[in-house]
Formats: structure tokens, C-alpha cells, sequence
């Protein structure tokens, strides 16, 4: 359970991390956020279920 957590966690801090870089506002680095936070979300998800699956 804690895969898909610590990759939104990740993912909104690389979000915002690289919208601030690009000279983004707060909205830009909400939504980068947002996105980053939902892309490695889920793909922490894929990765605790392949895991699951193997693992037994």
C-alpha cells in the first residue's frame, strides 16, 4: 500500500520541483504537481500489484 503513496508524494514534489523551475506561478506548479502525482501514483500501483503477484 505504500508504493502508490510515496509515488504521489514523489510525483507532486517533481511536479512542482520542475514547473518552478520552467518559471512557472502556483497554479503551474498545482497542476504539474497534479499530473506528476497522478502519473507515478499509478504506476506505483502497477508495480505494488506486479509485486503482489509474484511475491505469492
Amino acid at each position: 500500500m505504500i508504493l502508490p503513496l510515496t509515488g504521489l508524494l514523489i510525483g507532486a514534489l517533481l511536479g512542482a520541483w520542475r514547473a518552478k523551475r520552467h518559471g512557472g506561478g502556483t497554479a503551474d506548479m498545482a497542476q504539474w504537481g497534479a499530473a506528476h502525482a497522478l502519473a507515478l501514483g499509478i504506476l506505483g500501483l502497477f508495480l505494488l500489484l506486479l509485486l503482489s503477484r509474484l511475491g505469492g
